[in-house]
């Protein structure tokens, strides 16, 4: 599975929305100039964020976005489920009748375990882990999140 950059750069900007909290409302140009995206696409992932309930906007001179949600509460498998949907490892774990073989294959529950690990681990990472357990580091500048 190859995540997108819609999920990598939306992990970023929530990152750095809980980084920077105590100032209040971050403006597209900040958040794009500090993590290195497009502004114009930086806003079409807000959107999407803001649609689902993670950020809000602010109007105004002193407006821009914030994160309506703690950082403990989003997860990394909300934010893939968020921007990819609910991808498997194979497509026949979720959708057996696309394969002819489904019913006998001996691997569909081995791929549909991995699939179940690989989310569970994603549930339980959230944003405020990253920033705790990689601060020294500083995570919102890695460009693999």
């Amino acid at each position: 599975m190859k995540l997108s950059t819609k999920t990598r750069y939306g992990t970023r900007i929530l990152i750095e929305l809980a980084l920077r909290a105590d100032q209040g409302a971050i403006q597209v140009s900040k958040i794009s100039s500090k993590q290195k995206i497009p502004a114009k696409y930086l806003e079409q992932i807000l959107l999407t964020l803001k649609k689902a309930g993670i950020v809000n906007s602010v109007r105004g001179p002193k407006g821009g976005h914030l994160l309506v949600k703690d950082p403990g509460q989003i997860s990394l498998g909300q934010i893939v489920r968020l921007f990819e949907g609910q991808t498997d490892l194979v497509e026949c774990v979720s959708s057996p009748e696309k394969c002819e073989l489904a019913a006998d294959c001996l691997v569909r529950n081995a791929w549909h375990d991995a699939t179940s690990v690989l989310y569970e681990k994603l549930d339980g990472i959230s944003i405020a882990d990253l920033i705790h357990n990689n601060g020294k580091n500083n995570p919102a500048a890695c460009p693999s999140l």
